[in-house]
């Protein structure tokens, strides 16, 4: 039976607490649930990124098992109208064990198995590798589409557009409020991938009338063949 309940009656009665919140909201429950976990339980989370997070469970978390965990499926909407059932179908989800041998415990091996059941492709990764690796494939996108939507705020004319702008610009229609955590709690990985993304544009930049850019193109396309 689903129901509603109580944070204290449904972490006392819960095998698996999965908190999917902002991330000031994931710290906040951390460092407050371990007087009202049942022992043994398993918590894990949500979190777009994993170094603090993960700290702070080590720190507060001693009766229950924790996980660190990223669904690489997120979307630009939120809310119950915006669920998808087939939303982590043939997606990663990260997994950032301090040992790999926490994934081998009985509430971590039913956890995997109900992501096996929604079609998620597990991968098991160093909390810091995590928020590094992110910073690009994640965090650099996002911010890079609010940039180009930020430049055509004033722009006229934006019907005078094809499809290409309206993909690049998707991203930016992501919630502030949820950013806003993850850009502080990854700040200097974030930093470093901008400044490679920056030296990129500049090239660019430097070479629109040479044939330099011919292998940009080239890369590129590969890249962008193998997310497909």
């Amino acid at each position: 039976m689903d129901r509603g309940a109580r944070l204290e009656e449904a972490l006392s009665e819960a095998d698996l607490v999965f908190l999917s919140q902002t991330i000031g909201r994931i710290l906040d429950t951390i460092r407050h649930v371990d007087g009202l976990l049942k022992p043994g339980a398993l918590v894990t989370d949500a979190g777009s990124t994993k170094c603090e997070i993960v700290d702070v469970a080590r720190r507060s978390i001693s009766r229950a098992q924790f996980l660190g965990g990223h669904p690489m499926a997120g979307k630009e909407t939120r809310g119950a109208s915006a669920a998808d059932p087939e939303l982590f179908r043939g997606k990663t989800w990260v997994l950032t064990p301090d040992d790999r041998a926490e994934l081998q415990t009985a509430p971590a091996r039913d956890f995997l198995q109900w992501l096996e059941r929604i079609g998620a492709r597990t991968v098991a990764l160093d909390a810091d590798e995590h928020d590094r690796i992110v910073a690009r494939t994640s965090h650099v996108p996002q911010l890079a589409s609010t940039a180009l939507a930020a430049v055509l705020a004033d722009a006229p004319h934006l019907e005078v557009s094809g499809s290409g702008l309206a993909d690049m610009t998707r991203l930016a229609r992501s919630s502030y409020e949820l950013w806003r955590d993850i850009l502080a709690t990854n700040s200097e990985h974030i930093d470093k991938a901008l400044g490679v993304y920056i030296q990129e544009l500049e090239h660019i930049r430097e070479n629109l009338r040479t044939r330099q850019l011919q292998e940009e193109f080239e890369r590129g396309a590969r890249v962008s063949n193998r997310l497909r």
